[in-house]
Parts: C-alpha cells; structure tokens; sequence
C-alpha cells in the first residue's frame, strides 16, 4: 500500500493519460530516415555495385563475333595482336548483330615437348588452352607447332573438311597451311612491333607471323558445330587461294 506522503504528493494532473503527440507527415519523414538512414545508404551502394556490374558486362562489353586462338612458345607482341585483330576482322561479319565485326585473340604461351620450358607459363597456357578446347571458343588456330598442338590436343580437321579418326591424327601437316601459304594473310597490313616490358625485339609483324602456320578445329559433335558456327566462313576467306606447302617435316 502506498504511504499518506507519497499520495500527499502526487498532483491530480499528473493522473491523466498524456496526449499522445500527432506528429505531421513531415516529421514521420524525418524520423524515418533518422533510423533508417544507413541501411538506405548500405543498400544503394549494394544495387549501384550489382547493376554496374550488370549493365558492363550485358551492354558496354564488346561481344567478339570470333575468336581465334595463337599458341606459340612465346610472347606475341601487343602491336602484333592489335593489328591481327583488326585485319582479321575485315573479313568476317557482324554475327551477333551489333554493328561491328570484332575478332579476339585467345592467345596461349606452350612450349610443347620442351623440357626447359618455364613450368608455370606451360602450366597456365595448358589450363587456359584446355578451357578454349572444352568450351569450342576459338575456331581457327594459329600454331608456331601445329605438330605438338595436334598431338597433344587432336584438336584440328584436315584442310579438305573432313575429321581424323582416332587411331589417324598424327598427320598434321595435312591440317595446316603455313602463313605465307596464303594470299590473304600475306597481304595483310599488320605494321611493326616495338621492344615492350616483356620483350626487347622489334621489327616487322607480318615477318613475324611468317614463321607460323593455320588450322582450322573439327566438330564431332552437334553442340561443337553449333559453338563454332561462323568460323567456316572467315576461314574460308582467310584461305582463298591458299595452297599448302607444308611437308611432315614441316
């Protein structure tokens, strides 16, 4: 029970039930954003990363029509792929439908049956190679050593368009034609390369590619043909009128 004081002392005003403040619209506004204001600010940040991310890579990104892989033992010089790919794209044609014709090189460094080779480059090459084969992304190759490519890989046709069968594909010379085979790349405008931070050389870029050679990857099945559809025809234009010099020495 309460003491005489303490009921002495309370006022009767102090009995009755506060009125409970009608705050305007303005201040319900205000107080939210007071308590709320970080996870607002959290979650712009989260969708501003999220849909960059999604508009880079679904509009701003640069879908390349083909890609056509380089593997040599070697580093090829910057100058060399950027003309490369610009000359070959001249002949292709705009298959995703974005008004330009891009071409992209897949280019792997592989030293094939060089024990001195540099393990970790041979082993990076190798994995990055093994994605491009697996996933049919380059359709045409260019080879510093289409013998090594082909045995280690058993990836390319025969230039008549017909498939090796498996116990017959180590005849690789009658997949490939050397660069100076053909007419079209021979006639290609690639200018020259520079020394770089990889490397000291400079000198002409279509002497360069002169030292490789051509094939073109077979399609054994139904999916593989569907991912490589357009190829054929830019390797057909890149080989007009080549004819193939090349022996099973090389």
């Amino acid at each position: 029970m309460a003491s005489y004081r303490y009921e002495r002392d309370i006022d009767p005003k102090d009995l009755k039930p506060r009125k409970q403040r009608q705050y305007t619209r303005k201040e319900r506004w205000a107080n939210w954003w007071d308590y709320n204001l970080k996870w607002v600010i959290i979650l712009g940040i989260l969708v501003a990363f999220f849909g960059y991310n999604f508009i880079g890579q679904y509009f701003f990104t640069v879908k390349p029509d083909y890609r056509v892989a380089v593997v040599a033992p070697h580093y090829l010089p910057e100058a060399t792929q950027t003309a490369l790919q610009d000359a070959l794209a001249a002949y292709g044609e705009d298959l995703n439908g974005d008004g330009k014709v891009v071409v992209k090189l897949n280019v792997y460094t592989m030293d094939f049956g060089n024990e001195d080779s540099d393990a970790y480059l041979d082993m990076a090459g190798t994995t990055k190679l093994s994605t491009d084969i697996q996933g049919a992304l380059s359709s045409i190759f260019i080879l510093y050593d289409p013998a090594g490519f082909q045995q280690t890989t058993g990836t390319l046709r025969y230039l008549d368009g017909s498939l090796p069968q498996s116990d017959a594909d180590s005849d690789w010379w009658n997949m490939v034609y050397r660069w100076t085979d053909c007419p079209v790349l021979v006639g290609l405008d690639l200018g020259d390369y520079t020394s770089d931070a990889v490397q000291s050389a400079s000198g002409s870029s279509q002497e360069l590619m002169s030292h490789y050679y051509i094939g073109i990857r077979g399609a054994w099945n139904k999916d593989s043909a569907d991912l490589l559809e357009g190829g054929e025809d830019l390797w057909n234009a890149l080989t007009a009128g080549a004819v193939s010099t090349v022996t099973e020495e090389g």
